[in-house]
């Protein structure tokens, strides 16, 4: 399975999975396809797929001729990433989650909690790059989406702990269908 920092590089770009998805399905595909198939800005579809070319998981065709060729394909090692991201995207669409419920630090967050991380502070120290701001926001909308549940446990101090919901556990599955490196 990917680690923790492949991962947060994989939810860098919140866009990206789909991306990745879209190409794994087609093969391939051009800007437009990508476009339309999305349903995302064209500047965000820009800058995604300038990610995944920096990434190397995606790659421009470097052939000439018919003008429905495929503009962009999978590198092997976006090939690896864009199969898992099928089935996280197949798993969002089986929830009736938009592909736009995952944030910078969902995917980590969802492996944590399946591996049995539950406090905050355990949250924090394993996903060192995410601020505390931005973790509490990235729980909030999983709880929103309701993938998360959060149970305030009473001891001292007062705490809350974090498991996965049966949603979440759904797409926790899917996640760890995520190739190892």
């Amino acid at each position: 399975m990917l680690t923790l920092a492949d991962l947060g590089r994989l939810g860098r770009h919140r866009w990206i999975v789909p991306v990745l998805a879209v190409l794994a399905a087609e093969d391939g595909a051009r800007f437009v396809t990508l476009f339309h198939r999305i349903g995302l800005p064209r500047d965000s579809l820009v800058r995604t797929l300038g990610a995944g070319l920096a990434a190397g998981w995606i790659m421009r065709n470097p052939g000439h001729g018919h003008p429905l060729r495929p503009e962009y394909l999978l590198t092997p090692e976006g090939g690896r990433m864009a199969t898992a991201c099928r089935s996280v995207v197949a798993a969002q669409t089986a929830l009736g989650l938009p592909p736009e419920s995952l944030n910078r630090w969902s995917l980590p967050i969802l492996r944590l909690l399946d591996e049995g991380v539950a406090r905050f502070n355990a949250l924090s120290h394993r996903i060192p790059a995410a601020s505390p701001r931005a973790l509490t926001m990235g729980l909030k909308a999983m709880i929103g989406h309701r993938l998360v549940d959060r149970q305030l446990v009473d001891r001292f101090p007062p705490g809350a702990d974090y498991r996965l919901s049966a949603r979440g556990q759904h797409l926790a599955a899917a996640l760890a269908s995520l190739p190892a490196r």
